[in-house]
């Protein structure tokens, strides 16, 4: 059974939530193994408390927290006409208010949205995407990171890189808190063999919630790109233009010095340089160039 854009964005609103919901799960579960390990449940009502404020903070401002990790900075109309003009143009064509722009001072070619919806949404470009590309190929690009923003792309892979990132960042924590601890040890060992075990499965955890919260970016970002691609090439009715964008941008040898694992999933192409090969891509947020071109080729 075809599924219709509007499915499209029904899915990604409650993707939204779920997603919320999986985080303080998860986070809650990390702080409970922190309030066994000490025998004091205030951490536990710490990490929850995290966890909540977290969760609204990413919803209400997650685009905001993704363009200051990413330095960029918005740029109006007059200081730049010519990418103004390929917003309004294609903003017109998709149906959506025209996003406002952002310049990321790189010259490694790349871009992003990012919004909580269209109303409030952003696109935002690298001084080297604008500086590498023609005049089609960047209009590809817009088209397809507009299509992000009318699919309702932009709120779900926003969220997505402040949680991965805290996720991160509170995995970090407890696992250095088990292993160099001064009291671990003797805790563990008060609480006998069950405690043993807990504490086994607790590290375990901290160790695979970054995995889980990659597996997630996995989960989001492919099938996503391969649609707004499709949406994008509509937009410009030039395929073309969009293929041999994703052509230099993945064969640019500079990398791009803001880009994160926790913002990789956002871009068009995988920033990361060092991820590009082979054995990567099976692991990797986006599918393969070579495949996302050949299907716009195909068209």
């Amino acid at each position: 059974m075809k599924t219709s854009l509007f499915d499209h964005i029904r899915a990604n609103k409650r993707s939204s939530l779920l997603l919320m919901f999986f985080f303080v799960l998860l986070v809650g579960a990390i702080g409970y193994s922190v309030s066994y390990l000490y025998n004091d449940y205030f951490w536990f009502g710490l990490f929850l408390v995290i966890a909540l404020v977290v969760t609204f903070v990413s919803y209400q401002y997650s685009d905001s927290i993704v363009l200051k990790l990413s330095q960029a900075k918005p740029v109006e109309k007059k200081d730049n006409p010519y990418l103004y003009n390929v917003l309004e143009g294609l903003a017109i064509a998709a149906g959506v208010p025209t996003p406002r722009a952002y310049i990321i001072e790189d010259t490694a070619p790349n871009a992003f949205a990012t919004g909580r919806d269209p109303k409030r949404s952003v696109i935002c470009v690298t001084s080297g995407l604008l500086q590498k590309l023609n005049r089609l190929e960047l209009e590809g690009v817009i088209a397809h990171e507009m299509s992000h923003i009318k699919n309702y792309d932009i709120r779900y892979m926003t969220m997505v890189a402040v949680l991965v990132g805290t996720v991160a960042l509170l995995s970090d924590w407890l696992r250095r808190s088990f292993f160099w601890g001064r009291r671990t040890s003797r805790r563990v060992s008060a609480k006998g063999p069950a405690g043993a075990v807990f504490i086994v499965l607790a590290i375990l955890a901290a160790i695979l919630a970054p995995l889980l919260a990659k597996l997630i970016q996995l989960a989001i970002s492919r099938q996503r790109e391969y649609l707004a691609d499709a949406s994008g090439a509509m937009l410009t009715r030039y395929p073309e233009g969009l293929a041999s964008a994703l052509g230099k941008i993945s064969a640019d040898s500079e990398p791009l010095e803001v880009a994160n694992k926790a913002t990789e999933h956002l871009y068009i192409v995988n920033p990361l340089i060092e991820h590009r090969s082979m054995l990567n891509n099976l692991f990797s947020t986006h599918p393969p160039t070579e495949e996302r071109i050949r299907r716009l080729r195909s068209m």
